[in-house]
């Protein structure tokens, strides 16, 4: 199962769950803006997509402001504002957990940000609100990204968002622009961020725009060019999120064996008392020195 995490109604996955449910795989939507909890583990997941958002990623409060469509709850400012959003403790720890048993992470606009700070990073505000269309650059790096090898080095996209991070160490920048350095990353060999939305259709545009008009009005020619600059994307859009579902499907039996295991590690030879006087036997027998390691196939007490 997918697990993805929306904090407004608005910014759902888009392109990115229509490329997972071509791949068949299984999605469970935590609605975060509606009151849902979020997981408190990784148990039966094999992948974790958070959305974006118009909370700080920083411990400050979100401003609140601005209409959203007939029936949804209203849609707080993206302009960046003080204050800290409900779930976002139990956010980071999921996203924590999803780092340490290795299950593939996405994270857009606020999901990367978030991701950065599970992983160590720092959030901050920005120099201001970055909103419309307009170009990254990829890195080297990109070239030989499982999700962006084939992205262009140069690729336009849709940003909206005023914050931004500084990535933690061994973290692999991917995609850039002058303005806001941090656009695209990798953490490790399976967890990605996205800055830029990337995974916007011709609905999200036009949800966005709805739901945030002030922020909508400081880029003209948003909704007008919106056409043409999806037509141009596509392609690199779908293909990084077929990749990701590729990459998700084909270690789905892998993440989900770690995820199960990884939480337990801690507490394995509090659970199984009776067990470690055999296991140091075992190790007494087969000479093993510190640091070495023998995996144990038998299911025992366990």
């Amino acid at each position: 199962m997918i697990q993805v995490v929306e904090h407004v109604p608005q910014e759902r996955p888009y392109a990115i769950g229509a490329e997972l449910a071509v791949a068949g795989l299984p999605v469970r939507v935590c609605r975060v803006w509606a009151g849902d909890a979020v997981p408190r583990t990784t148990d039966g997941m094999v992948a974790l997509v958070v959305m974006g958002g118009p909370m700080s990623a920083y411990a400050e409060p979100p401003a609140r402001g601005g209409p959203s469509a007939p029936g949804e709850p209203p849609a707080p400012s993206l302009s960046p504002g003080p204050g800290d959003f409900p779930s976002r403790a139990d956010e980071l720890a999921l996203l924590r957990a999803a780092l340490e048993a290795e299950v593939p992470v996405l994270g857009v606009c606020l999901g990367a940000q978030l991701l950065a700070v599970a992983a160590g990073g720092v959030a901050r505000p920005g120099n201001g609100p970055q909103i419309g269309w307009g170009e990254v650059t990829m890195t080297e790096a990109a070239h030989d990204d499982p999700l962006f090898a084939a992205v262009p080095d140069r690729l336009r996209v849709l940003h909206w968002h005023g914050d931004t991070m500084d990535l933690p160490p061994g973290a692999t920048l991917l995609a850039s622009c002058d303005r806001y350095p941090v656009q695209a990353f990798r953490i490790g060999g399976s967890a990605w961020g996205v800055q830029f939305h990337l995974e916007v259709d011709g609905t999200a545009v036009a949800a966005f725009a709805g739901a945030f008009p002030e922020e909508a009005a400081t880029a003209p020619g948003l909704l007008e060019s919106a056409p043409a600059e999806l037509a141009a994307l596509a392609r690199h859009r779908d293909d990084v999120f077929e990749r990701f579902a590729a990459f998700v499907a084909g270690r789905a039996e892998r993440t989900a064996t770690r995820a199960f295991f990884t939480r337990r590690a801690a507490a394995w030879e509090e659970r199984f008392a009776d067990d470690n006087p055999r296991y140091a036997a075992a190790v007494r027998r087969m000479g093993l020195r510190p640091g070495q390691r023998v995996l144990d196939l038998g299911c025992g007490t366990g």
